[in-house]
């Protein structure tokens, strides 16, 4: 019994010092505004060490603010990563209207929702399994004023949205 113990443990060791798939997010921009609520874009970028392309299984995403979930949801199946390069991913983060206007508090005077975006890479590992990959951004959404919605300014510039810096 005691050979398998050590035998487990040689294992477990060697697959905990594999180089593995890293993922960050380098940038989150307002998409746009519709009669469903705000669309964030979210740009990640996934290192893949491996020779060979990884499929990625899911992407889920929950987006805090006040320590409230605003927002949370998944991605299925959104690709594959490119073996040994970076692959940029796109991700759209939905919003609704409703979430963000029972923050009033937090929006305030200045207008904006400060917000915490973590996402979840779901990769298949070949012997391994699923990995999920954790990431973490924070933010700001500056929100449009009453006079830009109705005068048809739908679509913020990308100065609209205010990272501080990955979580």
């Amino acid at each position: 019994m005691e050979f398998f113990e050590q035998a487990k443990n040689y294992v477990a060791g060697k697959v905990a010092e594999m180089p593995k798939p890293e993922a960050t997010i380098t940038d989150v921009d307002f998409k746009g505004l519709s009669l469903d609520g705000i669309t964030l874009l979210a740009k990640v970028s996934v290192s893949n060490p491996y020779a060979v392309s990884i499929p990625i299984g899911e992407i889920v995403y929950t987006v805090m603010s006040v320590e409230n979930r605003i927002a949370s949801g998944s991605i299925p199946d959104p690709g594959s990563l490119k073996a040994n390069d970076n692959t940029l991913l796109e991700v759209t983060v939905k919003v609704p209207h409703g979430v963000v206007l029972s923050l009033a508090k937090d929006i305030g005077s200045d207008w904006d929702i400060d917000y915490v975006l973590e996402l979840g890479l779901i990769i298949d590992l070949p012997v391994i399994g699923n990995v999920t990959l954790p990431m973490s951004y924070k933010g700001e959404m500056k929100l449009p004023t009453f006079s830009e919605i109705f005068m048809g300014k739908s679509e913020p510039s990308s100065a609209d949205v205010v990272a501080d810096q990955p979580a």
